[in-house]
């Protein structure tokens, strides 16, 4: 893989980092759309630094391959975006603070409104700089997070309808449950947002860009694509699982050939020798069970090895697995390697990734500590160098 390092800025020498693969990323985002179909605009989602993948370097890769739409939390998020010459529309899904109406004018950013308060500032703004600003409208249809709800719907719009220097261009809503491929709630949600888009109609409003699919909508519920879905995880090889009867399904149409996008690695510290009995770790919490050879690796919490890994967790080294033994601590982490012919200082270990046929993944990660792949790719902390590479 040819990389480089973005973060930081000096030369890492401290051996643990992440290898994003911008060629896989690209490969999914074409899964994606071919998945959807020509007439359906992707929206990347890219907020969160690309959900830790790096948000610059993976909207870049994105726009490449043709996305025209990216989408983030906030402007906080859009500006670096705008600062390294993406010119891909922007959607800032989350709305925006008091005094930022002026700044999301300037650097042509989509806001989501659904508050008169953000209207109307909206409005001065682009009033202010002589523009028609486009905007995306959203309802809450049952998540009881962000939108209008239906019954307040018609005076908001009246209030957007006064404002001349504002065009509704979307209009969406966010699902709960897209995964609950039985969830009543699906199907109440998309009854209340017909509901909503007929309102919208009578009053006079014709937006193009009509979404409401996230990534579990995208691979699984056709009726929600409309003219724009915004797929995240999916982007970066990974989804939750589908549900039915409380149980999990897989395969067929309820899965993309989409694949991880990083690898998180680092290298081997230190190698000790323990006798039968002793105790590893913060509050010897592992007793070795017999003479053991382990591996000491330059990773822990503060890089966003999650803690609940201890004693449960395992790496990859010379293709094999080496279980984590003892408490994973701030900066450091144990592995048994007991048994693996060669293991020496400065072999590198995979924390997640593939080595042949064996795998580590954030599913694993999540199902361990209780999370989810989103947590687990998040939560790699900005201590971890990202290395960009085409393979």
């Amino acid at each position: 893989m040819t990389s480089s390092v973005e973060t930081p800025s000096r030369v890492a020498t401290r051996p643990t980092w992440a290898e994003v693969s911008l060629a896989r990323l690209q490969a999914n985002f074409r899964i994606v759309q071919q998945h959807v179909g020509p007439d359906v605009t992707v929206c990347a989602v890219v907020k969160a630094d690309a959900y830790g993948h790096g948000a610059v370097e993976c909207s870049r890769a994105l726009a490449r391959e043709g996305a025209t739409w990216l989408g983030v939390t906030s402007l906080d998020e859009a500006i670096p975006l705008r600062k390294a010459g993406i010119q891909a529309r922007i959607l800032l899904m989350t709305g925006f603070w008091r005094g930022e109406e002026a700044e999301i004018v300037r650097l042509r950013l989509t806001p989501t409104v659904w508050e008169p308060w953000q209207i109307e500032s909206l409005e001065a703004a682009a009033a202010a700089a002589g523009v028609r600003h486009q905007v995306h409208f959203k309802v809450d249809t049952g998540m009881g997070r962000l939108g209008a709800a239906i019954e307040t719907l018609p005076g908001v719009l009246k209030i957007l309808s006064a404002a001349k220097h504002l065009e509704m261009e979307g209009f969406s809503t966010h699902l709960a449950s897209s995964e609950i491929m039985d969830a009543p709630s699906v199907a109440e949600q998309e009854k209340v947002f017909e509901q909503a888009r007929s309102t919208v109609r009578e009053a006079g409003f014709n937006p193009t860009l009509i979404h409401m699919a996230n990534t579990g909508a995208t691979i699984s519920r056709r009726e929600t694509w409309y003219k724009m879905v915004r797929p995240g995880i999916a982007l970066y090889g990974y989804h939750l699982p589908f549900i039915r009867a409380g149980r999990e399904i897989s395969g067929g149409t309820l899965r993309l050939p989409v694949k991880p996008v990083l690898t998180w690695k680092t290298r081997i510290l230190s190698l000790r020798n323990f006798a039968a009995n002793q105790s590893l770790g913060y509050g010897g919490t592992y007793v070795t069970p017999a003479p053991a050879h382990v591996a000491v690796l330059p990773v822990g919490y503060a890089d966003g090895y999650s803690r609940q890994l201890s004693n449960r967790g395992r790496v990859i080294v010379r293709d094999h697995y080496a279980p984590i033994v003892g408490r994973v601590s701030m900066d450091l982490t144990l592995a048994d390697v007991t048994g693996i012919p060669g293991v020496a200082v400065g072999d590198e270990v995979i924390l997640l990734g593939v080595s042949g046929a064996l795998s580590v993944d954030a599913l694993e990660h999540a199902e361990i500590t209780g999370s989810t792949a989103y947590e687990v790719l998040c939560n790699i902390s900005k201590r971890v160098p990202r290395k960009y590479g085409s393979a």
